[in-house]
């Protein structure tokens, strides 16, 4: 198993937002610098950002076309903005999901607070264009894999995409399994990840996973399924 460590990428941002870029992936953003240590993704996820707003900050209204763009709470709230469900408020330990489709769509995530909040970005190909511009939410269950992304083109729950994702959020001693190649990223706590000890703002990748909290905990896993 591979780990890199936020700290070990070098912080940048734009706008309102402070970030950690750790995955990016080359075919999107092209040939990387030598000290540029972020990943490539796996299928169809291309990109990473693990993201603080500064109080009050906010990206800035902004375009997507043809990428399907989520978003994850972690601490704090934002306010969404856009074409695709204005309003809304994304709370902590909720998700959004943006399908781009042909047409695409404008967004500016805001916090609406006095506090540094935190965010995770993730950014994914669709692998059909030309869908139509959708947008879905979720929130996470307690002491299981959350799923926010993938399936076929029946999928109702999910946006379509041989890639998935889930977020975990698993109380102190809790544990699972999973056999098949992956990414995953910690967004909460400390655990044991195939005997080695992880923690929040550690990305990962094996074969296989076998994961156990040390306590409270959050983790996002990436695999692809054909």
């Amino acid at each position: 198993m591979e780990t890199l460590h936020k700290k070990d990428i070098t912080k940048g941002g734009f706008a309102g937002i402070r970030e950690h870029q750790m995955i990016k992936e080359s075919r999107v953003f092209g040939r990387k610098p030598p000290n540029d240590k972020s990943w490539n993704g796996i299928g169809s996820f291309v990109y990473l950002s693990d993201a603080n707003f500064i109080p009050n900050g906010e990206t800035g209204m902004h375009p997507h076309r043809e990428i399907d763009v989520i978003s994850f709470m972690v601490k704090g709230r934002v306010l969404h903005a856009g074409t695709l469900e204005d309003g809304k408020i994304l709370d902590e330990s909720e998700i959004q999901v943006q399908r781009g489709g042909g047409d695409g769509f404008l967004h500016n995530e805001i916090n609406p607070d006095a506090t540094e909040n935190r965010m995770i970005q993730i950014w994914c190909l669709p692998e059909v264009s030309g869908q139509k511009p959708d947008y879905k939410k979720y929130t996470l269950q307690k002491n299981s894999l959350t799923s926010i992304y993938g399936g076929n083109e029946k999928s109702v729950n999910t946006f379509n995409s041989n890639t998935y994702i889930e977020i975990g959020s698993f109380t102190k001693g809790e544990a699972f399994s999973f056999e098949q190649t992956f990414i995953a990223y910690m967004t909460k706590g400390t655990a044991i990840a195939n005997d080695e000890k992880v923690q929040d703002g550690d990305l990962i990748r094996g074969e296989n996973l076998k994961f156990e909290t040390l306590e409270d905990s959050q983790i996002i896993l990436f695999y692809v399924k054909e």
